[in-house]
């Protein structure tokens, strides 16, 4: 073997070396980047999967009731929301809507989506065992790609809240323009009396103006304690807490109301244990006081017995209980007995000149105070009422 050819074989061996050399490194390479693209994948799929997860959670907490159904109208997808609406179990996949709503029109409106694209604001009253809801239903035809029907989505949104609310509040304005009223035509006709000559007659005049004064007054008494809940609801009443003993505070309030209470021949007592103590605004609470000792005067048993007791409960709270042993409160009346202007006894109470408010502040102002209010009564039996405060 010449130098040429002993050369030319070992350019052979260099270049299979090198050969083997780079499909090895090759190799490496693409096991590497196969590892690499399936490791992409596998991460892709983790997000997908909690993407997935996320949204089902979403679906499921959202406020507003969401079916969606396929293009047969049977449902694919509902949420817990839709569920509690009408008394079914999500997911509900497969039932057609009338089966899973038991309601022909939420049925009626899927069956309206093959000849519109949308119904917006429709509105829906539920009929239930103890309760009527409402709703307002937003539903949209859903289509594919090709334009062909692909099934639909509605949303269901609670309205019963704001409908209560509206019947408040119309209840409220009724209320208040009777109360404003009353006072207004008194007052009025008492003026007219006066310019009609009565003013002549010094009797006659007195007794009109005395008229006039008394419903001013209580013009002005119902105009105070509107503004004053207006600003409770709005948090704008500021509160001075301190802590206050409450058995003088009791007191002072009887002390004021002890001729009033004279007068019907009802006996107060004060049995406070000595030491009890709240952390109140003292003005407020003495409003609050000063209301019920009232009402237990106007509304309880003549020649009857009121009494004020308190005393120390867990977690840093003291309680007061007004008692009374007049005709007591009906069932049905105690649920409304601290809404503005409910009164057990209508007649009654515009009789005593109220303004039908009292009660209602009792329950804003001891709210105010991070306390509680309630009462406890049968009829013939008398009345407690409980309110509790931090302790001072």
């Amino acid at each position: 073997m010449n130098v040429l050819e002993l050369f030319l074989l070992v350019l052979l061996a260099v270049a299979g070396l090198m050969a083997w050399s780079f499909r090895a490194q090759y190799r490496a390479v693409g096991e590497r980047h196969a590892r690499e693209l399936a490791d992409q994948r596998l991460q892709r799929e983790a997000e997908v999967r909690a993407q997935v997860q996320r949204t089902a959670a979403l679906f499921d907490r959202m406020v507003e009731g969401v079916i969606v159904v396929d293009p047969t109208g049977r449902i694919r997808l509902a949420n817990r929301a839709a569920g509690d609406l009408f008394g079914f179990t999500p997911p509900a996949t497969g039932r057609t809507m009338l089966e899973a709503t038991r309601h022909h029109e939420v049925a009626a409106l899927v069956t309206r989506l093959d000849t519109e694209p949308e119904v917006l604001s429709h509105e829906l009253r539920l009929d239930g065992v103890s309760a009527t809801r409402y709703l307002q239903i937003n539903a949209l035809a859903l289509r594919a790609a090709d334009g062909a029907r692909d099934g639909a989505i509605l949303v269901f949104h609670d309205l019963t809240r704001l409908r209560q609310l509206e019947a408040v509040r119309q209840e409220f304005v009724a209320n208040v323009s009777h109360e404003l009223r009353t006072p207004l035509s008194l007052i009025k006709s008492a003026a007219e009396t006066l310019m009609d000559g009565g003013k002549n007659d010094p009797a006659v005049a007195s007794r009109f103006l005395e008229i006039i004064d008394k419903h001013a007054n209580r013009l002005t008494l119902l105009i105070d304690d509107l503004l004053l809940l207006a600003r409770l609801d709005s948090d704008r009443v500021e509160l001075h807490l301190e802590p206050v003993p409450l058995r003088a505070s009791v007191q002072d309030v009887l002390d004021d109301f002890a001729i009033v209470a004279r007068a019907r021949g009802v006996r107060l007592d004060n049995s406070v244990p000595t030491g009890l103590a709240a952390k109140a605004d003292p003005e407020r609470l003495r409003q609050v006081l000063a209301n019920l000792v009232d009402n237990a005067i106007k509304y309880g048993r003549a020649e009857g017995h009121v009494v004020v007791n308190g005393r120390s409960l867990d977690g840093g709270r003291v309680e007061l209980i007004l008692r009374d042993d007049g005709p007591g409160i009906p069932a049905e009346a105690k649920a409304r007995i601290f809404e503005r202007f409910y009164r057990v006894d209508k007649a009654r109470s515009r009789e005593q000149g109220g303004t039908g408010l009292g009660l209602a502040i009792v329950k804003n102002v001891i709210q105010a105070h991070g306390g509680e209010v309630r009462v406890e009564s049968s009829p013939g039996a008398g009345a407690e009422f409980f309110i509790t405060l931090p302790a001072g």
